[in-house]
């Protein structure tokens, strides 16, 4: 099963959580400091909020493609390099509280996609849990955004 990822960084996480359960009609599969995820069943999609600065309008983040295991990924990081698009490849990032394998390209306009597989959880202690000072503890946010692109200068002090 794929499905398409939309990440949103949003200036007030409980607000966007609380309109986004309501749209789609369930609750996160996962919440932790800085950070919310949808897995919604239809239509199939995996959201993504991240916590931005207060008073920012929400905007896209990043866009992705989630994929059932890592032979995926090495089998899309083929078929884009294959059709000429600058690809990187993270083998077993901590990102989104999650141990991921994934690869980056770039659209035209600069916006960062990631084909990607999770493969564990991370910080499973930490769910439920919502203190905005815990949320350094998933890294520097550079695991959202592909190296380079235009999109890294918006790196936040939290993880996706």
């Amino acid at each position: 099963m794929s499905r398409v990822q939309l990440a949103l960084r949003v200036a007030d996480l409980d607000a966007a959580v609380a309109f986004y359960s309501r749209l789609f009609d369930t609750a996160p599969a996962k919440r932790r400091p800085g950070y919310a995820n949808f897995a919604v069943v239809e239509p199939p999609l995996k959201l993504v909020l991240l916590e931005g600065g207060a008073g920012e309008p929400t905007r896209m983040d990043h866009l992705g493609v989630e994929v059932a295991s890592t032979d995926e990924v090495t089998a899309a990081t083929g078929r884009l390099a294959d059709a000429g698009l600058a690809t990187r490849v993270e083998g077993s990032t901590t990102c989104c509280y999650a141990v991921q394998d994934k690869v980056w390209v770039t659209g035209p306009g600069g916006e960062p996609w990631e084909v990607y597989t999770v493969t564990g959880d991370a910080r499973p202690d930490l769910e439920g849990a919502t203190s905005a000072e815990l949320s350094a503890v998933a890294g520097d946010g550079t695991c959202c955004r592909p190296e380079g692109s235009a999109a890294d200068a918006r790196v936040a002090a939290s993880c996706c």
